[in-house]
């Protein structure tokens, strides 16, 4: 199988279990990976032979802006649902991490990652 990659894109959205992330916002950076057979438009070089990820960036920035969820496993699972609807994707997996997650360890960022395929 083939694979796209959308790598580091960055939202501020309001998802969080506290009230003032809720309140507030952070930034959110969503990598997503979609397994995609790839040889029809390797070989037409026709965009409607693939999945238009500046279109799915879009989908997934506007799902993280204008969506509220407590946890970002929620979120997470909601991203992929849309990445799933596409019947072209034959699995698909989501990361997303919170760089500034309010917690009192000093580390670079907490994620989530779900996987999702096709039955």
């Amino acid at each position: 199988m083939d694979v796209i990659e959308i790598k580091g894109l960055r939202v501020v959205g309001h998802h969080g279990v506290f009230d003032f992330e809720k309140a507030d916002g952070q930034t959110f950076v969503i990598d997503a990976t979609l397994d995609v057979d790839l040889s029809a438009a390797s070989r037409s070089d026709d965009l409607d032979d693939t999945v238009n990820y500046g279109v799915l960036a879009e989908t997934l920035a506007d799902a993280v802006a204008s969506t509220r969820f407590d946890l970002i496993e929620r979120l997470a699972g909601h991203l992929l649902d849309l990445i799933m609807a596409d019947p072209r994707v034959a699995g698909a997996q989501v990361r997303i991490a919170k760089p500034d997650a309010p917690v009192a360890a000093d580390l670079d960022e907490v994620a989530v990652c779900l996987r999702r395929r096709r039955a």
